[in-house]
């Protein structure tokens, strides 16, 4: 108890101390790279963005996180960080950059909370160069970018990691609770997501403290249920609340926040199954490498030539196509097919691995000499912790069978960590002598270095032979001369070594700016030179850089003078949906998976946008333009149709509804206006039934329908219904026909009105 005081007392003095002048540097990287050009994301990820703005107009919807300002459907994920982004955009103004801004701020938070975890154990230059590593993961600057949930949700953990910390310093039980509960807080966020820490926060909990077992299992149960209470408290009243009193519960099939969590945001991501109105799926490897095939075609830039725009999305799928070494693309989304080497295949690579082979010489380097039964150094307890944060996560992310690239947030604060902490110890090994451990240090630079060689060969052609060969010869060369010098005590060691880490984060540097060199993407985040593609893989050949998201979309009701389907692929015969993307809105004629195979998954977007929905109209996409759209879903409106839909409502509720919310959340983030999302925001949501949307066209609550593909899951009933009861309004009333427009969903959706006496 005594050593606690004294480490206690150590840490207030520390406190006490001058701004470590290292740090200083470090944090205006983590914020150039969080916050510059934010501004430039007009729409962000416009599922979240037309929450905010709906959640921004009365308390229920606030609470609820409603997608739509009508209360008519929740967004697919619990309201913390939404709760946050809606008071920035109340604070600041409804804008972009103002619902980007907290998740910024949590990558910056994250970067200075490693820092603090870090240094008090392993020493002021461990602490800098985990700060600094965090900084430079290219994945985290990447979703710090966008409102898409992750940063926040690891900020949050890592508080709760700090408090973890502290609870086992002080021994106060105070703060074990406070950290369990913060986990619970971070279940808010992200559902199941959060309690991938879980494993290492009771392992250290046991291993750290110095009670009995007794005292430790009874404080461990009390603060799991504190934080189970705390998971479930906004699902236990929002299910315990009438259906008819709330939002539909987006996502899920029992309108249920519990099963939404445990389903189709819990199981179903490792599973790789999907619920479509009620059954469930398996997406088959076959399919998902054509999926990413057809999704890596619609990234050709809207403005070229039409003949060059195929040639350019055959060589882009080309290049997706073949991984590092050959063989084929792997996996949908380009998240590489399950198995042990998953983290090292093209896609996720290139995202968070660059230090891994340093990071596995660093754990073998802190945990060389440990017995099991212990006793353990708290430098062998803390690392103990991250590794039981890191092998865990990483074994998720290399079976698991639907996820997205920017997920692989989740392993940055371990490998930064390992990071930081290993260099230093392995530094030190090296410098002592110490036999064999004394060889880590340049063997952790040589295979590192051959790693980042691997992960950038796919990207030559965009980046040159210079910085792949540079980065391969100087780690050969350090690594060698380190090798050769390790009996010599002087200066130039001591630079060599300091060189060594500046080549090891040279590259992985360069992929954090991508999103600002490039344009990101906040729908899929993702770092390198197709960043704003937000596919992975080498980049696009479009010549529009910060035009982002899948291109060659427009609102609804506009039509095409210079659009031509023949340059688009075609959906295979038998397709389930007719040609659509998930939400029931056609893509335009691009390649859709076979019959049978899921859609409400594996083929959405982040946030629930499914992928068809990037809607760039004249002004968006000049490269000269000042805003990204990179949302996904352009929040340009066809004025067209929404004047007349203005000019013609008689009093009803909903300005119109559409199949999805692909379609109305443009109009939701413009007008403010509430728009109907009949299927939630793919489409698939058991939420209508044709005896539902008659009692509401009968209370007048919405006349006007947009319909642009068939319908799927639980809606084609509804949808068939509208088309064999409503009178379908003539496309020159209310349809665009700008000449600079590329086609809409569908080519020329529908617009039907219904008035029921």
């Amino acid at each position: 108890m005594k050593h606690m005081n004294s480490e206690v007392k150590e840490e207030r003095t520390s406190n006490k101390k001058r701004i470590d002048l290292f740090l200083v540097p470090i944090v205006l990287i983590a914020a150039f790279l969080n916050l510059f050009k934010i501004w430039t994301d007009e729409y962000a990820n416009a599922y979240y963005t037309a929450a905010v703005k709906s959640m921004l107009q009365s308390f229920h919807n606030f609470f609820y996180a409603s997608f739509d300002p009508g209360g008519y459907v929740t967004i697919d994920k619990p309201p913390v960080v939404f709760w946050i982004q809606t008071i920035s955009a109340k604070i600041f103004g409804f804008h972009g950059w103002s619902v980007i801004l907290p998740q910024a701020l949590a990558g910056i938070g994250s970067v200075l909370l490693l820092y603090v975890l870090v240094k008090r154990t392993f020493g002021v230059w461990a602490g800098r160069f985990a700060a600094l590593a965090m900084a430079l993961t290219p994945i985290v600057p990447a979703v710090s970018r966008t409102n898409n949930i992750d940063s926040m949700l690891v900020f949050t953990l890592l508080v709760a990691t700090w408090m973890l910390f502290r609870a086992v310093r002080t021994a106060k039980f105070g703060w074990v609770l406070a950290a369990f509960a913060m986990i619970g807080v971070a279940f808010n966020m992200k559902m199941l997501q959060a309690y991938m820490v879980l494993p290492a926060f009771y392992v250290f909990y046991v291993v750290a403290t110095k009670i009995t077992w007794k005292k430790k299992i009874s404080f461990l149960t009390t603060a799991t249920v504190l934080m189970l209470a705390v998971s479930v408290s906004w699902a236990v009243v929002v299910d315990s609340t009438s259906a008819d009193k709330r939002p539909y519960m987006g996502s899920s099939q029992t309108n249920s926040v519990l099963e939404l969590a445990f389903g189709y945001n819990g199981i179903n991501r490792l599973t790789g199954n999907t619920s479509v109105t009620g059954s469930s799926h398996k997406q088959p490897a076959q399919t998902q490498q054509q999926t990413a095939s057809s999704e890596t075609k619609q990234n050709s830039n809207s403005s070229a030539d039409s003949s060059q725009s195929s040639n350019q999305r055959k060589s882009s799928s080309s290049q997706k196509m073949q991984a590092p070494g050959g063989g084929n693309q792997n996996g949908m989304f380009n998240t590489g097919n399950p198995g042990p080497f998953r983290l090292f295949q093209k896609g996720l690579s290139d995202q968070i691995s660059w230090l891994l082979p340093f990071v596995i010489f660093s754990i073998v380097g802190l945990f060389a000499g440990v017995k099991f039964k212990g006793p353990y150094t708290t430098k062998q307890k803390e690392s103990l912790f991250w590794l039981a944060w890191l092998l865990p996560v990483a074994v998720f992310f290399s079976i698991a069978g639907f996820f997205h690239q920017y997920y692989l947030i989740m392993l940055a604060p371990p490998i930064a960590a390992f990071a930081g902490a290993g260099a230093v110890a392995l530094w030190s090994m090296y410098k002592q002598h110490n036999g064999w451990k004394s060889w880590l240090l340049p063997g952790g630079i040589l295979t590192t270095a051959a790693l980042q060689v691997y992960i950038m060969s796919p990207y030559v052609s965009s980046i040159g032979v210079a910085p792949i060969a540079g980065v391969g010869a100087l780690g050969v060369i350090l690594a060698l001369v380190l090798a050769i010098r390790k009996q010599r005590k002087n200066s130039l060691t001591n630079y060599l070594g300091a060189a060594a880490m500046v080549v090891l984060l040279a590259m992985p540097a360069y992929w954090a700016m991508t999103p600002i060199i490039y344009g990101g993407n906040s729908m899929l985040p993702s770092a390198g030179p197709d960043s704003s593609s937000g596919m992975g893989g080498p980049p696009s050949t479009a010549t529009n850089s910060k035009q982002s998201g899948f291109n060659g979309m427009q609102p609804p009701g506009s039509s095409s003078g210079n659009s031509s389907s023949n340059n688009q692929m075609q959906p295979p015969s038998g397709s389930s949906n007719g040609g659509q993307m998930p939400g029931g809105s056609s893509n335009n004629g691009q390649m859709q998976p076979p019959s049978g195979s899921p859609n409400s998954g594996e083929m959405q977007m982040p946030g629930g946008s499914s992928n068809n929905s990037q809607m760039p109209n004249s002004s968006s996409s000049k490269s000269s333009s000042s805003k990204r759209k990179s949302g996904g879903m352009n929040a340009e409106v066809n004025k067209k149709l929404l004047n007349y839909l203005t000019k013609n409502n008689t009093g009803e509720k909903y300005l119109f509804a559409t199949t999805d919310s692909t379609s109305a959340a443009p109009y939701i983030i413009k007008t403010g206006e509430p728009v109907m999302a009949m299927g939630g925001f793919s489409g698939s949501d058991p939420i209508l039934t044709v005896s539902k949307l008659k009692a509401m066209i009968k209370k007048g609550e919405v006349k006007y329908f947009y319909l642009s593909g068939m319908g799927k899951g639980g809606q084609s009933d509804v949808i068939t219904w509208i088309k064999e009861n409503s009178k379908e309004i003539p496309s020159s009333k209310w349809q665009s026909t700008s000449s600079s427009s590329q086609q809409g969903p569908s080519g020329n959706g529908t617009l039907y009105e219904i008035t029921l006496k």
